[in-house]
């Protein structure tokens, strides 16, 4: 009798764990049909896909690597683009510490991964980083899309911000460093400098705010507005802007106004014969429309 009381005794107990013990959780709040819908725990072959994957990644195989991405995502000129990648490294080892499969309703698939990881660039760069990263799988277990966020360790020789700001006088931004700007800065300076070549101002003006300024590089300040382009080649046979660098900063936690720091030669045959060539430095400043509200030009 004694027996039996504790045979029913902890089958009650086990019930009661396994009751109390969720095999959900979670909800995915996004859109779609899965919205309100918890999260329940994947599959063991999906951590091993993972796990695989790190391998092929860390011993810089883009062909074994391939076969863990499906064929939509690992296209050919992504292939290209990930061996070049892994190319570019002496060495480079993913080291996931944390791997979660995720089930959502339906088909859908992900695996979450915390890892480490190292890249030693041949170029003598060095990177270590912490990074979370989203796998979401197709019904085959293949990665059909990626997403990666990062934590960046202070060894790393390349950071997101460094420098800093002084101004002219001291305000509320001295002391502060600098960021990269993203606004499409680059694209801009690169599609201006291709109708100037052009000596297309219709073109140019998509770059331009209404009115702008030129502090050009013998010290004059010159106001423009922007039908005042339709003007500027008629002295000209011909011109020739090649860029060597443009590099867009802003910053850091203020307003997304920028400037764009642009090195490049410039050559100038005019109607009359005469040449001008010059090596310059140039800093274009973007207004928060993300047009180009004023220029600054330093020559050698």
């Amino acid at each position: 009798m004694k027996n039996i009381y504790i045979m029913k005794s902890l089958l009650l107990i086990t019930t009661l764990l396994i009751v109390s013990c969720n095999n959900s959780g979670g909800v995915w709040l996004g859109e779609g049909e899965n919205s309100g819908k918890p999260y329940t725990f994947g599959s063991e072959q999906d951590i091993m896909t993972l796990q695989k994957l790190a391998g092929a990644y860390s011993e810089k195989n883009a062909d074994e690597l391939s076969k863990y991405y499906s064929e939509e995502y690992m296209n050919d000129k992504r292939k290209e683009n990930y061996s070049k990648w892994l190319n570019s490294m002496e060495s480079i080892t993913m080291k996931p510490y944390k791997i979660i499969p995720l089930q959502n309703g339906g088909n859908f698939r992900q695996v979450m991964a915390w890892s480490k990881e190292e890249r030693v660039h041949k170029n003598g760069s060095y990177e270590k980083l912490d990074l979370m990263e989203s796998f979401v799988l197709d019904n085959d277990g293949k990665v059909k899309s990626f997403k990666q966020w990062k934590a960046i360790d202070s060894v790393n020789f390349g950071m997101s911000y460094g420098g800093k700001f002084f101004g002219n006088e001291k305000n509320e931004n001295t002391g502060k460093p600098f960021v990269f700007s993203n606004r499409n800065e680059t694209q801009i300076i690169e599609n201006f400098v291709e109708n100037y070549n052009n000596m297309d101002t219709e073109g140019m003006k998509e770059a331009m705010a209404e009115e702008f300024t030129l502090n050009d590089y013998r010290g004059q300040k010159t106001n423009y507005k922007k039908s005042d382009l339709d003007e500027f080649f008629k002295p000209f046979k011909s011109v020739n802007w090649k860029l060597n660098a443009i590099i867009p900063i802003k910053i850091r936690n203020t307003d997304a106004a920028s400037g764009v720091i642009v090195r490049g030669t410039e050559s100038r045959v005019f109607k009359n014969g005469r040449k001008w060539d010059k090596e310059l430095m140039e800093i274009f400043y973007f207004n928060l429309e993300g047009k180009i509200s004023s220029m600054e030009q330093f020559a050698k």
